[in-house]
Order: structure tokens, then sequence, then C-alpha cells
């Protein structure tokens, strides 16, 4: 039962070489411990300051690269609006200018049928002033065959000559 009874003389010993064990450490070791510590945490705190700094730089990045995006989205908004504008311009001006060919084809195509009709009517006028005096010569010939028949048409001539 010895064991599990320390004597004094143990106690004694156990007492002073863990206060000389605690004043070395205390000399040489607790200081640069202690230094070690204070060292790790100003190195944890300032990966902290770091990281947060981080942090915010990359909110600001982010809220930049957003406002980057919105304008690039408005521009790209703003030339499709013109692309639609100047579409709409050019289709516009194609139509006008089509309407303006069309009308000018139509009045060219009416100029043409009127003079075709008008050259039309002059040769019918010529074709049927020319049937009436064959047609006259024939008659005429018939009609004056004989003296006789000269004679009458002549005295109905000069009778009407003379009325008027």
């Amino acid at each position: 039962m010895e064991l599990v009874k320390p004597s004094i003389g143990l106690i004694f010993w156990m007492v002073v070489s863990f206060s000389i064990i605690l004043f070395l450490l205390k000399k040489y070791a607790w200081a640069p411990i202690l230094k070690m510590i204070k060292e790790r945490e100003e190195s944890i705190e300032n990966a902290l300051t770091a990281a947060e700094k981080a942090k915010e730089e990359m909110k600001s990045l982010k809220s930049e690269n957003e406002r980057i995006l919105a304008e690039a989205r408005n521009e790209r908004d703003a030339m499709l609006k013109e692309a639609r504008e100047v579409k709409d311009k050019i289709i516009a001006e194609a139509k006008n200018n089509a309407t303006k060919e069309s009308e000018r084809l139509l009045k060219t195509a009416r100029e043409n049928i009127q003079n075709e009709k008008m050259a039309a009517i002059t040769e019918l006028k010529n074709q049927v002033a020319v049937l009436s005096i064959e047609i006259a010569e024939k008659i005429l010939k018939a009609e004056l065959s004989s003296d006789e028949k000269q004679k009458t048409l002549v005295k109905n001539l000069l009778q009407d000559v003379n009325l008027n």
C-alpha cells in the first residue's frame, strides 16, 4: 500500500522538480511559445482581414461586372432597335420605289395602249375610207353604165346645186 499512499519525501521531490521545470519553461520556453502564439494570432487575423478585403473586392467586382453587363445589354438593345428602324426605313423606301415604279409602268402602258388604239382607229378609218371609195366606185360604175343613167344623174346633181 505504500505505492498507493505517497510519502512526504516523494511529494517534496515532486514539488521541487515541478517547480524547476516550471521555472525553466517560464525562462526559456514560455516567451517563445507565447510569441509564436501571438504571431499565429496575428497571421490568422491578417488572413481574416485579407479574406474580408478580398470578399469586399469580389463584391465590388461583381457589382462592376453587373454594371458592365447591364451597359452591354443596353447597347445591344439600342443597336437592335436602330437595326430595326433601318430595316423598316429600307422596307418603306423599297415599297415607295416599287409603288412609283409600278405607277410609272402603268402610265407607260396606258400611253402605249392609247397610242396603239389611236393608230388602230386611224388605220381603221383609212381602211373604211379606201373601202368606201372602192364601193362608191363600183356603185358609180354600175349606176353609170348606160348613157341614159348618166344624163339623169347629171340632171339631178344640177338641180341640187341650183337649189343650194
